[in-house]
């Protein structure tokens, strides 16, 4: 009995937040040197897709993953108001009892237009579309092969689904199909992928790797959360762009990016695809998108269909910022651009937050990316255009980053 209350008193002395102690000594350490929080920011007002009021001036919004500049779009912000005023605030229920209005098929039959699919499934996030699609069709016994530089999303799905994990080394194809080689023979196969990797802003080998997958007999997930809209003839993501999207099983996507709102989604063409409104807890189990939030998805979906102009200009922004930035003598995560994020690569985690001070107080907003959640331990200055970036203001960031570089001598 003695022993069992000396067991019972320590594990109630047990700090549960101590293996977070490491990282709370990193923010502990950066912060004593006198740089603003990087992961506090606040805006006190948004103007446009492209510039807020920051710490009380203008600034350059240049890490806000607005691709196609749509949450300020009359069209989209009328039909959230139209929505609010019809629907009210919420449906406080879920898909499969209260929660679904006219709006959330509306939504979902714009995503079967968009990409030419049968099926669509709103979720109210892009994490949870990610966690419900992958941890609902690959369970125990089956086997998911993914590039090991995933979402965290995608990590967590894999988890919740309880399926074997075989991870390979980020868009080597040769190294993803000797993982699928040795996968039993029988056993079930999901092969996951995304279009634009967010920390580099690199895209993968769609067309290669899905032929091999398909070779194995592997379903694949794509995930374009940050192609779609921008990247392919259509926006539908580099899976069209490389000629491969009637080959992917399931598209993944989020709203909380070009299509400036928020909420997740899943397009498929597979015949059983809508059992997994029974069967998908993430999407059972959760209060579904207000309508007003839906309804501007919907009216901004159908707008990107028609984007191609906002989709080149995006273009010329991306080639113009990643030209600039080598120009000037920063490392970049590319040699050439190939989406909407150019990330420049720091030194360490001090340079790179004494760098994005000194771009804020240039009046430039970027994203902060540090380790782990970046590849190699890298530190990161992660940049997110917008076709809404005229090109005196990306002309604009190039200087900001170059006297800012200067300034902190991260440039020679």
């Amino acid at each position: 009995m003695t022993d069992m209350i000396s067991e019972n008193q320590t594990a109630e002395h047990t700090d549960l937040f101590s293996k977070f102690d490491p990282l709370i000594k990193m923010r502990t350490d950066l912060l004593s040197t006198g740089v603003t929080d990087p992961f506090g920011l606040v805006m006190e007002r948004v103007i446009s897709p492209t510039v807020a009021m920051c710490n009380g001036r203008e600034t350059i919004l240049l890490g806000t993953y607005n691709y196609m500049g749509m949450t300020f779009d009359p069209d989209v912000i009328a039909a959230g108001k139209q929505a609010l005023d019809d629907f009210g605030s919420g449906t406080t229920g879920s898909r499969v009892l209260n929660g679904t209005y006219s709006p959330h098929k509306a939504v979902e039959q714009a995503l079967c237009d968009f990409y030419d699919m049968k099926h669509a499934m709103v979720f109210s996030t892009g994490y949870q579309a990610n966690l419900g699609i992958i941890s609902t069709i690959a369970g125990k016994g089956d086997y998911i092969v993914l590039d090991i530089d995933s979402h965290a999303s995608i990590w967590d799905g894999c988890k919740m689904g309880d399926a074997e994990v075989v991870p390979f080394k980020h868009n080597d194809i040769e190294a993803m199909e000797k993982r699928l080689r040795r996968i039993p023979e029988g056993a079930g196969k999901l092969v996951v992928l995304e279009g634009v990797y967010s920390m580099l802003g690199d895209i993968a080998p769609l067309k290669e790797m899905i032929a091999v997958a398909k070779k194995y007999g592997a379903m694949v997930l794509v995930d374009e959360a940050h192609s779609m809209g921008f990247i392919g003839e259509h926006g539908r993501g580099v899976a069209e762009a490389q000629g491969c999207l009637e080959d992917v099983d399931f598209v993944i996507g989020t709203f909380s990016k070009s299509v400036g709102t928020v909420g997740g989604f899943c397009v498929s063409n597979h015949p059983k695809f809508e059992v997994m409104r029974l069967v998908c807890r993430p999407y059972v189990f959760t209060a579904s998108l207000p309508p007003s939030v839906v309804a501007t998805a919907c009216t901004s979906i159908r707008k990107l269909m028609d984007a191609g102009e906002k989709r080149a200009h995006l273009w010329e922004n991306s080639k113009t910022l990643h030209k600039g930035l080598t120009d000037a003598g920063f490392q970049l995560g590319t040699t050439e651009p190939q989406s909407a994020i150019i990330s420049v690569i720091m030194p360490d985690l001090e340079r790179g937050a004494a760098m994005w001070e000194a771009l804020l107080h240039e009046g430039l907003y970027v994203n902060l990316a540090r380790p782990p959640a970046t590849p190699a331990n890298m530190t990161l200055l992660r940049c997110s255009l917008c076709a809404e970036h005229s090109a005196e203001q990306v002309q604009q960031i190039i200087g900001m980053f170059t006297r800012a570089g200067e300034a902190v001598n991260i440039l020679g």
